[in-house]
């Protein structure tokens, strides 16, 4: 997301506002996408693919088929 955008969003009148909080230095990042993807995770352990993706009656309903 474009940080003037945030800034505007968040009613900040100085885009210098927005960056003190939007800063992630390098170990930051890291430790974010670790525990995002990490197995303790909840959102990790979800169903492998869409729930949509093994439904040929909903892909043929989408396609105009059925």
């Amino acid at each position: 997301m474009p940080l003037a955008l945030l800034s505007e969003w968040l009613g900040h009148a100085q885009l210098e506002t927005t960056m003190i909080y939007a800063y992630a230095d390098t170990q930051m990042k890291r430790d974010a996408i670790e525990k995002a993807t990490n197995n303790l995770n909840p959102l990790s352990k979800s169903q492998s693919g869409p729930s949509w993706h093994n439904d040929e009656a909903l892909i043929k309903r989408l396609y105009g088929l059925a």
